[in-house]
């Protein structure tokens, strides 16, 4: 991050369920210029991550700019929840069994 910003709090813009999804969040943040850093963890031996659980993973950025990443997050999150209801609906016509 710039040096100008080295005063500046860094506050929580989201909690992801996984590590995966902040990873995606982080990179869309990213993409529309906005630093979030990752994990800071200088364990040599991580324990793997749970697939099947929920893990609440903190995505930080700027305070400065924590309403624009909240907006982007949740223009992801509501596109993501669209299109899945819009491939469920485009399923349903289809039956196999007939």
């Amino acid at each position: 991050m710039a040096e100008e910003y080295s005063n500046e709090r860094v506050v929580i813009a989201h909690t992801a369920e996984n590590a995966t999804e902040a990873l995606v969040i982080r990179g869309l943040l990213q993409s529309k210029g906005i630093q979030s850093p990752g994990s800071v963890s200088t364990d040599p031996f991580p324990i793997p991550e749970n697939p099947e659980g929920p893990h609440n993973v903190e995505i930080f950025v700027l305070e400065s700019e924590v309403d624009e990443a909240r907006k982007i997050i949740a223009e992801y999150q509501s596109a993501n929840n669209l299109s899945v209801e819009d491939s469920d609906d485009s399923s349903d016509p289809i039956d196999s069994n007939n």
